[in-house]
């Protein structure tokens, strides 16, 4: 890409307190200095790349992260008031990949914003012996260094990566790991799989680079708050052989492979399940490693990255948010095509409340068929999305998805609502208040068995039958669990009707003190 190269003059530029000049001998003209030219050494190599468009709020591990990839990096000049920044590699073959990359095959961004990068008029930074530098400047650079150094002792980048989640306390899904991965580059194919009870995944990117990005910024990071920590290790594979586009695996540059269930693809339904991944957009800042590094060595603490409760989190979904990305979204989902003479806001309370804590619900005044449910967090909204869109409730296919509100507003003092709009923040049954609940290990899709528990020894089969019964649906089978009769196996002769059960019977009073507990099951009777 063609652009300008700020010349820095003989007097010093100054970037955060420290004081760097060009390489002695360098010749500078003063008025050229002073202003913006046209960079006539896009093709002339040198170890000193210079970055430009870069964002106000960026800093020295912005533009490290872009360079980390290609080699070692010696020096990095921030020029906050131009918007324009240098970043000294070890030498110009490090420099040539990283300018080479970016105008030919990637697309590098900061903090949101597409930058430049091109060949630097300078040869070297050089810093004055009695300006070492900024704290800040230090910091980072000794931050690259020792991301640097781990790079050169693990060795073997490949474009394949073996991903593995640890201390696992919400189910993760090939979905969740296509969009956290695709934020760095395009993701071609994904295989996931349980090995020693722990949730794995191969990932394949299209180049080394991408790949090396990928596992430099991601590694360590949580997924969702203190918890689902990926551990990410270059595999031996060097190609994926994907055979089957469904929930386990997906090839996303061949969506008409068969999804291995033989009533789909008899009716001709391919697995093309999921886009083509974005372009590369440079490595994430906030919550990488060299911002962990960073930290460690003095920079600024991770904690001056915490968003709100609502909109923070880790690669977008509970801790630390990826720059230029959105995260899965707000907490808010429009539901709408619903059954306005039946629909309640303590009927979707409980629907959507399987797949996460709802804080409010309002069912819209003027076109009551649509409402909006708030959820507590954004990866709960997704979980719900993802399992109840398209469902049957009370004979209508509702339709679920992200609102373009933040929160659901309360209606003011006066304002006509019907009771429409209902807030469950203190509510009683939510399932999820708990950190690290195990209700999020047996969260399933809508099906036509349901589980039961805390069943009082008290109640029999058949009263808990007729009760079902009574929903509208026809109970089909019946279980007590062997180990432990206060739960059981109920199935309906529907999902549809299995939903409308477990809409009434959720926290159905069995007893005086015993209240049912109803979930979607996986299991068949």
């Amino acid at each position: 890409m063609r652009g300008s190269d700020e010349l820095l003059s003989q007097t010093a530029a100054v970037s955060n307190g420290g004081i760097m000049t060009p390489k002695p001998g360098h010749k500078e003209n003063n008025n050229d200095a002073k202003k913006v030219k046209l960079d006539r050494n896009l093709n002339n190599p040198s170890r000193v790349v210079h970055v430009r468009n870069i964002p106000n709020e960026a800093m020295e591990t912005d533009i490290i992260n872009l360079g980390i990839p290609f080699g070692r990096i010696t020096n990095v000049l921030l020029l906050k008031g131009k918007n324009q920044a240098f970043l000294e590699m070890a030498d110009e073959t490090a420099a040539s990949k990283m300018v080479n990359y970016y105008n030919n095959s990637g697309v590098p961004v900061i903090r949101g914003r597409t930058v430049y990068v091109q060949f630097s008029n300078h040869k070297e930074l050089k810093t004055d012996s009695t300006h070492p530098g900024s704290i800040s400047t230090q910091a980072a650079l000794q931050a690259a260094q020792a991301l640097t150094n781990k790079i050169e002792t693990q060795g073997g980048p490949n474009t394949v990566l073996r991903v593995i989640v640890d201390n696992q306390v919400y189910p993760i899904t090939l979905d969740v790991l296509y969009q956290i991965f695709s934020r760095v580059g395009k993701v071609l194919k994904i295989i996931t799989f349980t090995k020693n009870n722990t949730f794995q995944a191969l990932i394949q990117y299209p180049d080394v680079i991408t790949a090396q990005a990928a596992k430099l910024s991601l590694d360590g990071q949580n997924i969702y708050n203190s918890c689902c920590t990926l551990r990410i290790d270059y595999s031996k594979l060097t190609n994926l052989n994907v055979k089957y586009n469904n929930d386990k695996s997906r090839d996303f540059t061949n969506p008409t492979l068969p999804t291995g269930d033989q009533g789909l693809d008899s009716l001709g339904i391919g697995g093309a399940m999921g886009m083509m991944g974005s372009p590369f957009t440079g490595l994430p800042s906030l919550g990488s490693p060299l911002t962990a590094a960073y930290s460690a060595a003095g920079g600024f603490p991770l904690g001056a990255f915490a968003l709100s409760h609502a909109t923070s989190a880790t690669l977008g979904l509970g801790g630390v948010r990826l720059p230029s990305q959105q995260s899965f979204g707000g907490c808010v989902l429009l539901v709408s095509n619903l059954n306005e003479e039946m629909v309640t806001p303590d009927a979707l309370f409980t629907l959507f409340g399987v797949y996460g804590d709802v804080v409010r619900v309002k069912i819209l005044f003027n076109k009551k068929d649509n409402a909006l449910v708030q959820m507590s967090e954004p990866h709960q909204a997704q979980l719900a999305l993802t399992n109840l869109d398209k469902i049957k409730v009370y004979g209508k296919e509702i339709r679920v998805n992200l609102s373009k509100h933040q929160v659901v507003q309360m209606p003011r003092e006066g304002q006509q609502d019907a009771g429409l709009t209902k807030d469950f923040t203190n509510s009683q049954l939510h399932r999820f208040k708990k950190p690290g609940s195990k209700n999020y290990q047996n969260i399933f899709p809508p099906s036509a068995t349901l589980h039961l528990s805390n069943i009082p020894a008290s109640v029999t089969e058949e009263e808990i039958k007729d009760a079902f019964q009574n929903t509208g649906g026809k109970v089909i089978a019946f279980k007590f669990f062997q180990k432990d009769r206060k739960m059981a196996l109920i199935q309906m002769g529907s999902v549809e009707e299995s939903v409308n059960a477990l809409i009434k019977m959720h926290n159905y009073q069995l007893t005086d003190s015993s209240h049912l507990r109803v979930s979607f099951s996986k299991s068949t009777i």
